[in-house]
């Protein structure tokens, strides 16, 4: 079992970083939060957890054990799988799912792109009591604002949703009504809004 990946960090897109160990270079999934803990570094250290199925092995990475944690605690509720725990995580701190979560506040989590009402309750009903050991302190919504030149925020974050599953076209229109919002919004903020909005 792998527990961490460390090394220099060759590439990244808001939904995959690749991370060099002794020669390998490891395609790592990650989440919108790690993307943005890790912009700009030359080394990295992921936490790493493993999925291994019949056609595909992939790793998850995450800059912090405790997204790591939220992450494994989501999959293990019936019905969500890696894609859509990674999805939730994009959308949210883990300090701000321990909160919705904690607050049975299944509206923020329905504004997650699949997740329905019954999933929502699913997710509250499981992990409401698991998250409490995981010592996470709760906290209000957290913006980021580093500016970047529109044009390219805009093919970085719809490459990302593209990454993601989402059609281009619907993407594309977002993504465009996103940053004629917030001219100077960075991708992850983007990524962030188009999540709840596709």
């Amino acid at each position: 079992m792998i527990e961490y990946v460390r090394g220099p960090l060759v590439d990244l897109t808001p939904a995959l970083a690749v991370v060099e160990c002794h020669g390998v270079g490891y395609g790592v999934n990650i989440t919108l939060n790690t993307f943005s803990a890790i912009q700009g570094r030359q080394e990295v250290k992921l936490w790493i957890t493993e999925s291994i199925r019949e056609d595909a092995y992939q790793l998850w990475g995450f800059e912090s054990r405790d997204e790591r944690e939220l992450f494994l605690l989501l999959t293990s509720v019936s019905g969500i799988g890696a894609a859509m725990a990674r999805m939730i995580l994009s959308a949210m701190t883990p300090a701000e799912l321990c909160s919705i979560i904690s607050d049975g506040n299944d509206k923020m989590l329905k504004q997650v792109k699949g997740i329905g009402p019954k999933a929502a309750q699913r997710i509250i009903v499981d992990l409401r009591d698991k998250i409490s050991t995981l010592g996470i302190s709760p906290a209000s919504s957290v913006t980021t604002a580093a500016p970047s030149v529109n044009t390219e925020v805009q093919k970085e974050s719809e490459a990302a949703l593209t990454m993601l599953g989402f059609s281009p076209a619907p993407t594309h229109k977002v993504v465009l009504k996103i940053l004629e919002e917030e001219p100077d919004a960075p991708v992850e903020r983007v990524i962030k809004l188009a999540l709840k909005m596709l």
